[in-house]
């Protein structure tokens, strides 16, 4: 077989499986489609919620977006210099005669951990939920404040 013919092979074998295969989150595929039909079909998602962590002078600020809970429903929890943030959520099952098609959004359960920096004092940790955001400030230690200048006279 030519040359030219096996490359147009493969290139057609990509385009083919490109058409089949996820290529981005944003437009699902029809392989995809087809497979993810969620009729009558039960199933129990596990989501990761978004968050955001930030750097300020005097403390670290962690905030996670999960909408649609209650203070109550959180577990914080810090061992071996990990910080851990959990949820779960028995999903009571309700008489409905209506069959949802697709289920996108589903906070039930989620575990999310993360390191902390020797910098932060373990006793002034701060949690709130407002909003839908759950927001956890981690206190600097004193020593790893920033410092004033400070002028030094020379002698």
């Amino acid at each position: 077989m030519p040359l030219v013919i096996q490359v147009k092979i493969v290139k057609l074998k990509i385009y083919i499986m490109n058409l089949i295969s996820n290529r981005t989150k944003f437009i699902p595929s029809t392989l995809d489609d087809l497979i993810n039909l969620d009729w009558n079909y039960d199933r129990h998602t596990f989501s990761v919620p978004a968050v955001n962590i930030k750097e300020l002078d005097t403390h670290f600020e962690i905030e996670l977006a999960i909408p649609g809970k209650n203070k109550n429903d959180f577990e914080i929890e810090i061992e071996d210099g990990l910080l851990s943030i959990s949820s779960s959520f028995n999903k009571e099952q309700k008489e409905d005669n209506s069959k949802l098609t697709r289920i996108e959004f589903d906070y039930n359960s989620f575990k999310r951990t993360f390191s902390i920096p020797e910098s932060v004092d373990s006793s002034k940790i701060e949690a709130t939920y407002k909003g839908g955001i759950l927001k956890i400030s981690l206190s600097k230690r004193d020593e790893a404040l920033p410092q004033p200048k400070k002028l030094i006279k020379v002698k």
